[in-house]
């Protein structure tokens, strides 16, 4: 004799299996330091921190306006508003958005923050079809898709972007993405002033390709040559303050910790920047020399 239940369950099946083919793929659970609110601070001068405990978003505030470093994840312009908010600051008044990278981790926010503050958005060129298309022209295609966003102006290696007396400049670090972004300014705290460098990032995904072999070409065509003047472009930045697009480039956490005592002198750390350099260059070499080896 049959259950009653099978019948039931024969009937909800399919049911279960429409439900979930609606849900879309690109779910995945984000790192808690990604999503984690963190108090917003000052870093030097005109520099604040108003991101996540381990996404950074920058504001460069000026009498004209002020600019935002980073949008982060879809969820997160919420989040960013808050902390410009409560640095006492007006959202609408955010008048540029830039970019360390065109993956959905540091630019899925970016179409949010247009809508609603009307920022002009400047990209470095490399990641503007990338941006444009929300991900899908991405060359690491294991990567999450995210809203497209409109582009103002298309930046190249070594161009500024001026508001309000204050000059940020783009320098083109690409291989990360093809258009990683690395920004540098002047700060002035009192009669000192401080060159910032906000590093866009200087690895690789696990799905990279770095050598070309029969049936799998390298990532993109020129990928070790990006990398290669990337790590030659950052070893030649004059760096007081250490800042980037993660909060771990920079040991953004356990700097917050010292703050307390030491105040906004922990941020001054040129050593460590120097020290994070020659790490992350001596783990892409490594990668570089066994993907070679490999017949």
């Amino acid at each position: 004799m049959k259950r009653p239940e099978h019948g039931i369950i024969s009937k909800v099946k399919p049911l279960l299996a429409l439900l979930f083919a609606l849900i879309p793929q690109t779910i995945h659970a984000f790192p808690a330091d990604w999503t984690t609110p963190l108090a917003p601070f000052r870093i030097s001068g005109n520099l604040y921190y108003v991101g996540s405990r381990d996404l950074a978003a920058y504001l460069i505030t000026t009498p004209q306006g002020n600019m935002l470093i980073n949008a982060n994840l879809e969820s997160s312009p919420p989040q960013i508003r808050r902390s410009i908010e409560q640095l006492g600051f007006k959202w609408a008044d955010t008048k540029i958005l830039l970019s360390s990278q065109a993956h959905y981790d540091h630019a899925a926010g970016a179409a949010e923050v247009i809508r609603q503050t009307h920022a002009k958005h400047m990209v470095m060129e490399g990641d503007v079809d990338v941006i444009k298309s929300g991900g899908a022209t991405d060359y690491d295609q294991t990567l999450d898709r995210f809203p497209p966003a409109p582009v103002d102006r298309v930046l190249r290696d070594q161009d500024t972007v001026e508001l309000g007396g204050s000059v940020i400049k783009a320098h083109k670090t690409a291989g990360h993405t093809r258009g990683c972004t690395t920004w540098t300014l002047e700060t002035r705290d009192g009669n000192r002033r401080r060159n910032v460098v906000i590093v866009g990032g200087w690895g690789l995904n696990p799905a990279v390709r770095l050598v070309a072999r029969p049936g799998k070409p390298a990532s993109y065509p020129g990928i070790t040559a990006d990398f290669d003047r990337t790590f030659k472009s950052l070893a030649a930045l004059p760096c007081d303050i250490f800042l980037g697009a993660h909060g771990l480039y920079f040991d953004l956490l356990s700097k917050l910790d010292r703050v307390a005592r030491e105040g906004e002198a922990v941020w001054i750390d040129p050593a460590g920047y120097r020290r994070a350099l020659a790490e992350k260059e001596a783990i892409y070499r490594k990668e570089l020399a066994r993907q070679e080896a490999i017949q």
